[in-house]
């Protein structure tokens, strides 16, 4: 499905095993693959204390390293290239500048408040890409043999939603789908019939989706869940053994781009297998 596929490389742990993870998927599809290492600015002309040896560094975790990269994983098509510049706008041009499809990305943050409001490269590129990214945690391994797609019935999830029965089709998996009746504490003294409505149109949704994949026959289960929509999906992954989870992210303009906190970004932050987010295009 994926033809092109860039991965951004930072030198962590997670960064390590989405290079890895995304060198097995360019080695069993034969889709071609990009490695991008982004070198921040580093201005020693300001004066500022470190920025010497900060650039030394940057430069000594980052494109000199590649070879040994390429040798490692027997990719069969790979280019790797260093650029210097705000790191996700970066990633986002080189993944452009390459027709690429893909972008993969290990999780950067994964503790406290990063959990909840990444606030990290890996957000923000989710936030501007128009392109699907799959954020591979460390120590993770990328499977096709049961995924998670999580749906709320807007146009993003939608868009998922086709995304994850294409996947599932080619790959002959499982397919389950969760829809979540996340309900303010609120709600409930102003109607206390409001969850039962919400419980009402998540089935519905989940119903749709249901029956969408089995137009391509792809088995499926639906799954109904009420309570805070990101720990309900990962119980649910956790549950069903998920290898993959599939969300789709909503279309962001300024702050919110930068702090999202959404639901996509809270499975994201705790999720135990790869998450592919679909971009609505």
């Amino acid at each position: 499905m994926y033809k092109n596929i860039l991965v951004a490389f930072d030198g962590s742990e997670s960064g390590k095993n989405a290079l890895d993870q995304a060198a097995s998927l360019s080695r069993e599809t034969g889709c071609n693959m990009a490695a991008v290492i982004v070198r921040p600015p580093v201005n020693a002309d300001l004066g500022t204390p470190g920025a010497d040896r900060a650039g030394i560094l940057y430069k000594e975790t980052g494109i000199d390293r590649v070879p040994s990269i390429k040798t490692a994983i027997e990719c069969p098509v790979i280019e790797a290239t260093e650029v210097e510049g705000m790191t996700y706008k970066a990633i986002i041009d080189a993944a452009i500048a390459r027709d690429a499809d893909l972008i993969v990305m290990g999780r950067i943050g994964s503790t406290g408040l990063e959990r909840v409001l990444l606030g990290s490269v890996t957000s923000r590129v989710i936030g501007y890409s128009p392109i699907d990214i799959l954020v591979v945690p460390k120590d993770t391994v990328v499977g096709w043999r049961t995924m998670l797609l999580a749906i709320d019935g807007s146009t993003y999830s939608s868009a998922a939603a086709e995304r994850a029965i294409e996947l599932a089709k080619e790959h002959n998996a499982n397919l389950k789908i969760i829809s979540v009746a996340d309900i303010p504490y609120e709600a409930y003294g102003d109607d206390p019939e409001f969850l039962n409505k919400m419980l009402g149109v998540a089935k519905n949704v989940v119903g749709s989706g249901k029956a969408r994949a089995e137009e391509f026959e792809v088995n499926t289960e639906a799954i109904v869940r009420d309570g805070p929509a990101h720990e309900e999906i990962v119980e649910a992954a956790k549950e069903v053994k998920a290898n993959l989870i599939i969300m789709g992210s909503h279309g962001r303009t300024g702050l919110e781009r930068i702090l999202m906190g959404s639901v996509t970004e809270r499975v994201i932050g705790h999720s135990p297998c790869p998450v592919l987010v679909v971009k609505s295009h």
